[in-house]
């Protein structure tokens, strides 16, 4: 396979128009969460105790300004794109992966190996489909100790 056909491989892949998808919304969220900042909580923050951040760290060096309230106003910007991320995406996502790994712990097996040639077979068989040997039977599983 040439360079050329590898790249247009890599190109039309799924992991990367995926990538592409979630930079665009990801550019999307930060666009909301500023609007959210710049026109909704500054203005009550600055209502509430008298704070501008636009206005509050100017500084003037040799007649350029230096806006600090601005890097607030980013900070608090993404403290809150942050904060929406883990509480929408992040904390259900990993309660999901923590409920679907516990269910399939709980689960019990549904094959086994055969002991002759290492091949998975049904744990209710009693001879093995690949090589006919004779399977052991499956002795029920233990109950479970209780929690202390």
């Amino acid at each position: 396979m040439g360079v050329v056909a590898a790249f247009k491989k890599f190109l039309i892949s799924g992991s990367l128009i995926s990538m592409a998808v979630a930079f665009v919304v990801g550019l999307a969220i930060v666009a909301l969460i500023g609007a959210l900042v710049t026109d909704i909580i500054d203005p009550l923050i600055g209502a509430a105790g008298g704070v501008n951040f636009a206005s509050l760290g100017v500084v003037t060096i040799n007649g350029s300004h230096v806006l600090f309230g601005s890097l607030l106003g980013a900070l608090v910007t993404f403290l809150i794109l942050m904060l929406v991320v883990f509480f929408l995406i992040a904390y259900p996502y990993e309660m999901h992966t923590d409920r679907v790994a516990a269910k399939a712990a709980a689960a019990p097996p549904t094959t086994r190996t055969c002991p002759a040639c290492c091949n998975t077979v049904p744990i209710a068989a009693t001879r093995c489909g690949f090589c006919t040997s004779t399977l052991p039977p499956v002795l029920p599983a233990a109950p479970a100790a209780p929690a202390a």
